[in-house]
Parts: C-alpha cells; structure tokens; sequence
C-alpha cells in the first residue's frame, strides 16, 4: 500500500469522507474558492467508501447552514475542526429534518419564485432521498436539487 503525505493544518476545518469524486462539486456549493489556503484530496482509498476525497480549509470553521449544504451531496461525510494543531471536535454531518434557505424550489408558480421568502424544504423520504416544498408541495430528489 502506497504511503500519501497530507499536510497538517493548525486551525480550520477537514471535510473527510467525501464520497469520491464529490470534493470539487463541496468547494462550489460552499463557495470556498476564495477562502484561503485549501488542501484538496481526492481518490483516496476508504474502507468504508472505497475512495473518499478530503478537504482542508486553513483558518475557517463551518457554520451549520454550510453543513447542511454538504448534507445533500456527501452526507456520510465528517467534519473535524482543528485548532492550535489539534483536533478539537469531530462529528458526522447529519441531515436536517428541514432545509431553510439552502434549496432553491424548481417549481416556476411556486411562491418563493415571486416573492422575497426565504425556501423550505421538508424531508419527504430517506430512500430515495426527496425533499418537499413547503409552499408548492412539489418534491425533488437530493441529486436533482438546485443549492442556493
């Protein structure tokens, strides 16, 4: 097995457990392109997953709103906030019961197209996952929803 060296960071936050492939598509939604010093790893081998990607973002810590976000695209993903060179908290992102304002309703008559509301999406079924509109009631699959 081949030895990778990853760089340690001193304060900030690592996205590990990334389903393969997805880390780019989690720095999008995140917005993270202008966020500093980013350690991107993608196609490591994962017992659990097979491959996995990794992210490292010096000197940020993720708010919920943004780990919500990753719930939709990687939510077996864990994240690990490091600070003074140690890990000070992990935990597994879950999904929430209710998506505010982070999924944008497709539905062109629904409310939140006309006007200034914030979105809701409630969780509709875990498998597949689909979410439902609060306002319009129309329901979308997790991989075809537009993150806000």
């Amino acid at each position: 097995m081949k030895a990778y060296k990853v760089y340690a960071i001193n304060d900030g936050t690592v996205i590990d457990h990334i389903p393969a492939t997805r880390a780019l598509k989690v720095i999008d939604i995140l917005s993270l392109e202008n966020e500093g010093i980013l350690t991107i790893g993608i196609g490591f081998s994962s017992e659990k997953l097979g491959k996995k990607d990794i992210i490292k973002i010096e000197n940020k810590y993720l708010e919920k709103e943004e780990t919500d976000k990753i719930s939709l695209i990687a939510p077996g993903a864990t994240i690990n906030i490091i600070k003074g060179g140690k890990l000070t908290e992990k935990r597994k992102i879950e999904r929430p019961e209710e998506y505010i304002n982070i999924v944008k309703c497709l539905n062109p008559n629904c409310i939140t197209q006309h006007a200034d509301i914030e979105t809701r999406f409630k969780v509709a079924k875990t498998s597949p996952f689909t979410l439902r509109c609060h306002y319009c009631e129309r329901s979308v699959e997790a991989g075809e929803v537009e993150i806000l």
